[in-house]
């Protein structure tokens, strides 16, 4: 069989784009589409990858703005050739679900959520410090952009969910079922440490959706220490309220993140997250999680056995599951044990076999 692979931008790396690499382990002679890439920002498991951008890539500046370019996107997936595939595999938290590809080629979109900024366009956007005449705007353009992306939806064969929510959510918006399969972590990175330090730790993007700044107040009143890796737009914004006892140490290499997860007293998830790769990944350095009882952590977080939930997002209830979290004796064998049920090793055997039934079913007009 002749694969493609699909996926939205490569511009920054989370968990959407670990699952590509996965992809791309898979299935190594796959091209990669993508609306636009950097280089310079690609993990070394993709440095090899036949990657293959739309014209986007040519316009200036992308690579670093590329947010501002929202209303081209459409049609740069538009002109993605993807003739001569039987199978295209897109991996989409945006517009790639909506690829055309001939009626003889099979579409099955891992979906890591529809197209959150238009669809929760309130939440997304509460804390953003664009003016109000901006964000009416952009509103009006965001319920265009919701309805072709409902209408769209019809160019994919088969959905896959990587959440119970995001399952959900296909249903909701687009009234098509999908199968959750939960996407793969490389536990084997990850390993425990016998000292623990005196310090919490929060691995994320910088955007205000994530809520970094409930976890700058809370640490802000309690005064333990706060690591927060990552970089974005909400930098600046989390620097100014945070006190001393919260450092930011922007983007880090692979190796000095998991350092730290496997010394850090527990990790902070403070977000509602489609599912989320980097609590299991902590978990995998044998550490405990601390969760916002919502999304994708419903599916990954076992009270009392990987972490602990705090039900509202609000200062108080954080700081109780820090407490609660510091009280209770945890085992560290439970907790790797845990996340090693979402090794990328099991992922790769049952997601290739998804992919050869669902081609088959397909092929019979199923």
């Amino acid at each position: 069989m002749k694969i493609a692979i699909a996926h939205d931008y490569l511009i920054q790396m989370g968990g959407a784009e670990r699952v590509v690499e996965v992809f791309h382990h898979m299935y190594p002679d796959a091209p990669i589409f993508t609306t636009v890439f950097n280089g310079s920002r690609l993990t070394d498991n993709l440095k090899d990858a036949d990657i293959r951008a739309s014209w986007l890539q040519k316009i200036p500046g992308v690579k670093t703005n590329f947010k501002g370019v929202l209303p081209l996107y459409p049609m740069a997936i538009r002109d993605l050739d993807f003739r001569g595939y039987d199978i295209v595999l897109s991996s989409s938290s945006a517009f790639m679900k909506s690829i055309q590809v001939p009626e003889s080629t099979f579409h099955l979109c891992y979906c890591h959520t529809p197209m959150r900024f238009a669809w929760d366009y309130d939440t997304y956007m509460e804390r953003q410090s664009n003016s109000g005449l901006f964000k009416r705007l952009l509103k009006v353009y965001m319920q265009r952009l919701k309805n072709w992306d409902q209408r769209t939806s019809k160019n994919v064969n088969q959905f896959v969910a990587n959440s119970s929510v995001v399952k959900t959510r296909i249903q909701n918006y687009y009234h098509r079922d999908a199968d959750v399969i939960f996407p793969p972590i490389n536990t084997a990175r990850f390993s425990s440490s016998s000292s623990i330090g005196d310090y919490y730790l929060i691995v994320s993007r910088l955007v205000s959706y994530k809520r970094i700044d409930l976890a700058v107040e809370a640490f802000n009143r309690n005064g333990l220490k706060l690591y927060i890796v990552g970089d974005g737009p909400d930098r600046k914004r989390l620097e100014g309220m945070a006190k001393d006892n919260v450092s930011f140490l922007g983007r880090l290499e692979d190796t000095e993140v998991t350092g730290l997860m496997s010394k850090c007293r527990a990790f902070i998830f403070p977000g509602e997250e489609d599912f989320g790769i980097t609590p299991l990944e902590a978990n995998a350095a044998g550490r405990p999680v601390i969760a916002y009882q919502a999304g994708g952590a419903l599916d990954t977080i076992v009270p009392y056995v990987n972490g602990v939930f705090f039900q509202h997002q609000e200062v108080d209830d954080l700081l109780k599951a820090i407490y609660e979290v510091e009280s209770y004796a945890w085992d560290i064998g439970q907790i790797m044990g845990h996340a090693r049920k979402f090794d990328e090793q099991a992922f790769m055997v049952q997601f290739k076999q998804y992919v050869e039934q669902a081609y088959v079913n397909f092929l019979k007009g199923g």
